[in-house]
């Protein structure tokens, strides 16, 4: 029968703790394996990461590598097709203001890109900054005046 006294642990080997403090002879007598002086040696001490008392931290020596346009990247709100069918009437006039007032444009966005998912069969005048292959396609079938602003 197991009891709980009984057992033990064998996914790994047991390692006695360090018993400090027990004299000269013991390699961590005395000061403990501290050293002496300063905040390290004392109670409560902490070393945040990285730290390196001093020393140049190790990743500051190493070398900045290449390039990321992530700051730089110029993030669009779309809208698609079959939206743009449901959401204005014939002779309308797309632009930022227009899908401002109807939802569809984020507060940080730089600009419009109309995709191609859907048909459009209104004539709508289209004024945004980009229009994927597809869609510009599809608008030019169906004889839609588009602008792209820059």
């Amino acid at each position: 029968m197991v009891n709980l006294h009984s057992l033990k642990n064998t996914s790994r080997p047991h390692k006695d703790r360090k018993r400090v403090g027990r004299g000269i002879g013991s390699k961590t007598g005395k000061t403990c394996g501290r050293g002496e002086k300063g905040a390290g040696a004392r109670a409560g001490a902490k070393r945040r990461f990285g730290k390196e008392g001093g020393q140049m931290p190790h990743f500051m020596k190493l070398p900045i590598r290449g390039f990321s346009n992530a700051r730089f990247r110029v993030r669009y709100d779309t809208v698609n097709l079959d939206e743009l069918e449901t959401f204005f009437e014939n002779g309308d006039v797309v632009n930022i203001e227009t899908l401002k007032e109807r939802g569809f444009v984020t507060r940080g966005s730089r600009g419009i890109k109309i995709l191609g998912r859907g048909e459009l069969t209104k004539k709508l005048k289209i004024n945004v900054r980009a229009v994927s292959d597809s869609a510009r396609e599809k608008l030019t079938q169906a004889k839609v005046a588009l602008e792209i602003a820059e």
